[in-house]
């Protein structure tokens, strides 16, 4: 198994980076962006409820003092970072938004040298400066010429700040045994519950129960967006180090791109035709010393 810990760790980026094929279908629904953020964790934690009460009951059981690692996961990452990451889109754009969240790869070397003495070297430095080089001409930042606001600067430092805490807490509890069944489950149940303070849980559920083709979408947002990709990053996680692996998940914004080309018709730049370039190098790169050392 962990020979392939790399190819799980990228294909989650691949499958988090279909997931905007999903949100626009429940954007035109008439979710906003905090709805689909508490509809993917209602669909995930009674997908992964379901999963494990049938299969392995014992898999749910956590002990009291470990619940903070569950916390971590769902509240400071999963709903700290939704609600950064979209107030940072609302102050500045989509692209800076984005930019900005994928400074989480360095917040996760530098946690992870200090938590858990994970070394700096020159490839991991080398692919982080490409991957972030990568994603900076993706999203076609450099094009943009408007002021970017202190708070949206801010903010978007916060998703990033989110999106690397998953890492970390969710390292912690692998190391006090829990298999990525249990933590994605936990995850986006607390993610669940803190969403209920952020929005009204009615129209989600009228939503996505409207239809078939409502609960088709619900469903493949949960399931191929969510629970597998957090399966399959959270399982790479227990033979890879944190900051290699959060550059491997740097995929992510390659895909979205690349669908948003093939399905959309959205133009693909020279610039992010390069970007998308130095992100795959950049992993193989990296992958040559993708276990942990």
């Amino acid at each position: 198994m962990k020979r392939f810990a790399t190819l799980w760790i990228i294909l989650a980026g691949i499958l988090w980076g279909c997931m905007g094929l999903f949100v626009r279908r429940l954007n035109a629904l008439g979710l906003v962006s905090m709805q689909v953020v508490e509809l993917r964790a209602l669909v995930t934690s009674v997908v992964m409820f379901l999963v494990l009460f049938i299969g392995k009951r014992e898999l749910l059981r956590i002990r009291l003092r470990d619940l903070w690692c569950f916390l971590g996961t769902g509240l400071c990452s999963i709903v700290f970072f939704n609600f950064c990451y979209f107030k940072a889109i609302e102050l500045t754009s989509l692209s800076v938004a984005a930019v900005l969240m994928y400074t989480a790869p360095v917040l996760v070397m530098i946690f992870s040298f200090f938590l858990f003495h994970e070394k700096f070297t020159g490839r991991k430095v080398l692919a982080l400066v490409m991957t972030f080089a990568g994603c900076v001409l993706v999203t076609g930042v450099l094009d943009q010429q408007n002021m970017v606001s202190p708070m949206g600067i801010l903010t978007g430092l916060g998703a990033g700040l989110g999106y690397a805490l998953y890492s970390i807490f969710g390292r912690y509890a692998l190391e006090r045994g829990y298999q990525s069944f249990t933590i994605t489950f936990y995850t986006f149940f607390i993610a669940f519950i803190g969403t209920l303070f952020l929005t009204d849980i009615r129209p989600v559920m009228q939503v996505a129960c409207q239809d078939v083709a409502s609960i088709l979408i619900s469903l493949g947002l949960g399931v191929i967006c969510t629970v597998f990709p957090f399966l399959l990053y959270t399982l790479g996680l227990s033979y890879v180090e944190n900051s290699k692996a959060s550059i491997f998940a740097s995929v992510e914004p390659v895909t979205a791109t690349l669908l948003g080309a093939v399905v959309y018709q959205e133009k693909l730049s020279v610039s992010g035709t390069l970007g998308v370039v130095l992100v795959i190098v950049a992993l193989i790169i990296c992958g040559k010393t993708g276990e942990k050392s």
